[in-house]
């Protein structure tokens, strides 16, 4: 079982993402540096938050184009687990792996701070040691992180338990003053038509060790590497 956290010119949580695996998981872990299309027989694909070629043109849009990208949806549409975390769900929307777009916040300003965000399914390799209806507490940094999608696209998510977090006050209320950014009916993190596909904004690469204040995030990526020790 091996990790890879992919590398882009403005990634600045690749490292974050690569010690939870490392350090506090301690699972083989490798960086894919984005001009490569060699995905390094990885079993499973992280694509980290910061601002991927400098978030020129739009976030994501230049990154979408990347040549270790065009590896990454193929090995997503052959069932490989793929996880986007804030730029990387950018990116994912971008790439068409997941519905949606990521747009600039409601307040027009960039937003920093931890918030609570409730676990919507447990049905997923991202989830799968969570309990639906548990609220767990992450930071968020973004600009751009208010969801959106058209109306056909919400309602298949909502129809096939695709909406894997919601934005929620620390009771699990999902109510608009929780919500930090605007986002589409609270939605905090989706996953693909397979559900091997997951992007979210909250960071839970930030949050995977009690020293950073919250560990909740690492029950995420360690239901993923459960998910592939049992596969």
């Amino acid at each position: 079982m091996k990790f890879g956290v992919l590398v882009f010119p403005g990634s600045n949580c690749d490292h974050d993402t690569y010690n939870v695996f490392r350090s506090v998981l301690q699972q083989p872990v490798t960086f894919l540096w984005h001009a490569s299309a060699d995905l390094q027989d990885c079993d499973a694909i992280l694509v980290p938050g910061g601002f991927a070629y400098g978030d020129y043109l739009r976030t994501g849009a230049l990154a979408r184009f990347a040549p270790v990208m065009a590896s990454v949806q193929k090995f997503a549409a052959a069932g490989g687990p793929v996880m986007g975390i804030c730029n990387g769900f950018q990116i994912l929307c971008e790439a068409g792996l997941l519905p949606g777009a990521l747009l600039r916040n409601q307040n027009q300003r960039y937003i920093c701070r931890e918030v609570h965000l409730r676990a919507e399914t447990a049905d997923s390799p991202f989830t799968s040691l969570l309990t639906k209806g548990e609220v767990l507490r992450m930071p968020i940094g973004h600009m751009e992180g208010n969801y959106f999608c058209d109306a056909d696209a919400l309602a298949l998510l909502q129809r096939d338990d695709r909406i894997a977090f919601r934005y929620c006050d620390a009771e699990g209320a999902t109510t608009a003053g929780a919500n930090p950014n605007g986002s589409l009916d609270n939605i905090a993190g989706i996953l693909g038509e397979g559900r091997n596909v997951l992007g979210m904004m909250p960071h839970p690469d930030r949050s995977s060790e009690a020293l950073l204040g919250s560990a909740d995030g690492l029950r995420l990526f360690a239901s993923l590497a459960s998910t592939l020790t049992q596969a």
